[in-house]
């Protein structure tokens, strides 16, 4: 099976993984990093991205579900250092901080 033949999900899905703020702090300083609410599914958002399917990502960004993490989330983040996923949908970096219990 060839690249092209793995759907997309399957291969986002094998591309996310777990992060440290360190990491994405200079993907941050570009302006590249979009928060990801822990209620979605981040294989099934950056999947969106990748489609550019701008209806469903507009509705999720309007819905606040969405968003390029902003000065205080980084702030919060390099405070608490927690656990991150992460998955590139070029040019951006979609992160998740799992949701409390999960």
């Amino acid at each position: 099976m060839t690249d092209t033949e793995i759907p997309l999900e399957t291969q986002l899905n094998t591309e996310t993984g777990p992060i440290r703020w360190a990491e994405l702090e200079r993907h941050f300083a570009r302006g590249v990093v979009v928060r990801v609410d822990p209620a979605l599914d981040l294989v099934a958002v950056a999947a969106a991205f990748v489609r550019d399917d701008e209806p469903t990502v507009m509705n999720w960004m309007t819905a606040g579900q969405v968003a390029r993490a902003s000065t205080d989330e980084a702030q919060d983040w390099h405070q608490r250092d927690p656990d991150l996923w992460a998955v590139v949908a070029a040019p951006w970096v979609l992160v998740q901080e799992p949701a409390v219990g999960a």
